[in-house]
């Protein structure tokens, strides 16, 4: 059983490796789970990701685009720490109409072997309140 750390970096136990989990090579890392959740402002877009744990840390892209198509978000991260991550998009061209249905599309890679997994996500984003 590992000892919680508290106090000045004490949420840092992710770096602490356990040697029994079972790390996976690239060829076999996926996205678990994709969730996301707008914020009321309808300006933002939480986005949850689980990984499975990696040997070699990835690359992920996530692409938001409106139902026409157009890119409304997007970001880039490059080699995460850690296997669940929590991040916050912010909407270039917020919603206009009340229930604007959006698309997120996360691709997982690795630059020797390119795409690896991609998931897609419908999300209904309120409009901003004003």
């Amino acid at each position: 059983m590992r000892k919680r750390v508290f106090g000045y970096n004490g949420r840092m136990e992710f770096f602490l490796t356990d040697p029994d989990i079972e790390r996976l090579p690239p060829a076999d890392t996926r996205l678990l789970d994709l969730r996301a959740e707008p914020y009321p402002d309808g300006k933002r877009l939480r986005v949850t990701l689980d990984l499975t744990p990696f040997q070699q840390k990835p690359y992920l892209e996530l692409t938001l685009t409106d139902s026409a198509g157009e890119v409304v978000a997007e970001t880039s991260i490059v080699e995460p720490v850690a296997w669940g991550l929590e991040l916050t998009l912010h909407l270039l061209k917020p919603g206009t109409t009340p229930g604007d249905i959006y698309k997120l599309t996360v691709f997982l890679s690795f630059p020797d072997l390119g795409e690896i997994d991609r998931r897609d996500l419908t999300v209904e984003i309120p409009s901003p309140k004003v």
